[in-house]
């Protein structure tokens, strides 16, 4: 079974200065050190407020804790750990698995120390803040007065050299023990917050939250598209508006005499596609201070009688005239790494209020692929990493090190790109619940570079689908990539006030769904071979670089969920391992996190 371990950032410490290479006889020449462990320190955790393993009960130290556990709930954890012969990180995970899970005594009882939590990353991360049982060593438990009395002494050494072997024994497993804790609690600290970890994992999915219970993070969201800069830098995107275009006017069969229902309509821009496509009546929602100027566009353009815009969020309005319903529901929701923004929800939650039921209404678009791809990467590592280490003569290198803890949203050239995609989310708007927007998806991606290379990343992109029967798409059925020059926008935008080309009396009545034997399909990728959006792509820069060739696999878990201080923002959790041709196992499992903001 392969290890795992934290991506962390490298140490300045050279490899003279390295503690670990320090003999007995120089830790002698530092005896206050030895005996002050700071944090982690024996005596301070056994002596540190402990909470009940099984109950909500406090108790001021360890060992009543401990005690308590084994007089109420039969539970002895030295015995369980010595029986079972844990290490450190396996008891680690099974502190948090009881804390979690709520196992009974009887089944811990029944462990073996074969289960999948004693392997499974997700009993690492902890349930309760700077809990003191995940800083104790086991030998910490084994104290004469302590509740591990249990555990078996071992017999005073009878001569000196007996003596000297058993204080070297001891100083070898101080060593290791203070180093694996000191590297499990600097994970902890750095790259987990663990305060609303505990939070998210107790709390119930967005399905099923109360909106007066949710966070208001939504002030600074509508504010920032009140703005018009946003809505010019969205209008400019070839790619984005003549995909729309392409759908909304390439249809006017789908949208003749349909209810339309515009989420976030923005500038109303697709409300006016809608409008010039035969839409009997448009409602634009927006609860932005846009709105106000959309409203006035739609009058600009004569198209007052046909568009109504709402000022509200799509949550709390009622749509008028006693509509109840309507036929299409058209949101351009999508955010960096399509999820940011949380958007999504507000499109879903009016898909179940307003959108006609028995499967008779269109979601466009109708369904989004989330890919994943391996990248070289090395622009943007030397653009956001590399470039600080030499600065006017000076090293600057402490300022990239957070580089690592955020996603990074750039435009990646296609020569960069070392492997096929690999979807990692297939969203089927007409059917995904917001509980379905948190996920964990496996992924493998093999490197493809003729060449041995570096891998700097992982890119994140989406794929959008427009169809018209609102029926989900085969995996295999490929993106348009849309490329400079392409003639989309000039095929389907009229331009200077002129009128759409009129339609085939050939055509009858209801909807196209084919043309020439083959589903209608509007698609557009925000990917690194398509003509760049306004999207970019979402870049997740690997602390330790991924030495590769063609042939190599790199395998592993792509985690998503909305970030526990801001549900606008995303918390990324990669889990990966690499397997080279020549070897004959897989390596180690490596995980990072991130956050998408």
């Amino acid at each position: 079974m392969s290890s795992i371990r934290f991506a962390t950032p490298l140490t300045t410490q050279g490899p003279d200065n390295d503690s670990d290479d320090l003999s007995p006889s120089d830790s002698e020449d530092y005896p206050e050190e030895d005996n002050n462990f700071d944090d982690w320190v024996s005596d301070e955790a056994l002596n540190r407020p402990c909470r009940s393993l099984f109950d909500e009960k406090d108790f001021p130290n360890v060992d009543d804790a401990l005690r308590y556990d084994q007089s109420t709930h039969g539970f002895n954890l030295t015995e369980t750990c010595t029986r079972l012969n844990l290490d450190l990180h396996q008891r680690i995970r099974l502190i948090n698995y009881i804390r979690k899970d709520k196992p009974t005594s009887s089944q811990l009882s029944s462990l073996t120390g074969k289960e999948s939590l004693f392997t499974s990353d997700e009993y690492l991360l902890p349930v309760i803040e700077d809990d003191p049982l995940l800083q104790l060593d086991l030998d910490d438990w084994s104290d004469d007065e302590g509740p591990s009395s249990l555990a078996h002494p071992q017999p005073e050494p009878t001569d000196l050299a007996t003596a000297v072997r058993r204080i070297r024994y001891l100083e070898e497993k101080l060593s290791q023990s203070q180093k694996d804790l000191a590297d499990y609690r600097n994970i902890v600290s750095k790259k987990v917050d663990v305060a609303s970890f505990a939070e998210i994992i107790s709390e119930p999915g967005p399905s099923t939250t109360k909106a007066a219970e949710a966070r208001d993070d939504d002030s600074h969201y509508f504010q920032s598209y009140g703005e018009i800069d946003i809505h010019a830098v969205m209008i400019n995107d070839k790619v984005r508006t003549s995909s729309y275009a392409s759908f909304i006017l390439k249809n006017p069969l789908l949208f003749e005499n349909a209810i339309v229902l515009d989420v976030g309509c923005g500038t109303g821009i697709l409300s006016l596609f809608a409008a010039k496509s035969g839409a009997k009546h448009v409602y634009a929602v927006d609860a932005s201070g846009i709105a106000d100027k959309a409203e006035k566009i739609v009058q600009a353009n004569g198209l007052s009688d046909v568009i109504t815009v709402i000022r509200g969020k799509v949550e709390e309005i009622s749509l008028p005239d006693g509509v109840a319903h309507v036929d299409i529901i058209i949101s351009e929701w999508m955010g960096y790494a399509l999820l940011y923004e949380s958007m999504l929800d507000s499109v879903l939650h009016a898909r179940d209020r307003f959108l006609s039921p028995n499967g008779g209404g269109i979601m466009a678009p109708s369904q989004c692929r989330m890919m994943l791809v391996l990248c070289e990467g090395n622009q943007v590592y030397k653009e956001r990493v590399g470039s600080w280490s030499d600065v006017y003569g000076f090293d600057l290198s402490e300022m990239a090190k957070e580089v690592y803890d955020n996603a990074i949203i750039d435009v990646v050239p296609p020569e960069s790109v070392v492997s096929a995609p690999c979807t990692i989310k297939d969203l089927h708007l007409r059917t995904i619940t917001p509980r379905q927007l948190d996920f964990k998806s496996s992924f493998s991606l093999t490197c493809t570079s003729p060449m041995r290379t570096k891998i700097h990343a992982f890119v994140l992109y989406f794929d959008t689908f427009f169809t018209v029967d609102d029926e989900p798409l085969d995996p295999s059925v490929p993106v348009t990539i849309i490329k400079e020059g392409d003639p989309l926008l000039a095929e389907v935008w009229p331009v200077g006030g002129k009128s759409l080309p009129k339609r085939r009396a050939s055509m009858g009545s209801g909807r196209k769904v084919k043309e020439n034997g083959k589903k209608k399909i509007t698609s557009f990728s925000t990917g690194p071979l398509s003509h760049p959006t306004h999207w970019k792509q979402t870049v997740f820069l690997l602390r330790d670089p991924i030495a590769a060739e063609e042939g190599t696999v790199v395998s592993g878990t792509f985690s998503c969920k909305k970030n526990g201080g801001n549900s606008r923002e995303l918390d990324v959790e990669i889990h990966y391992s690499v397997k080279h041709l020549e070897e004959p196992t897989v390596g180690e499992t490596v995980v990072q996190i991130y956050t998408v903001r």
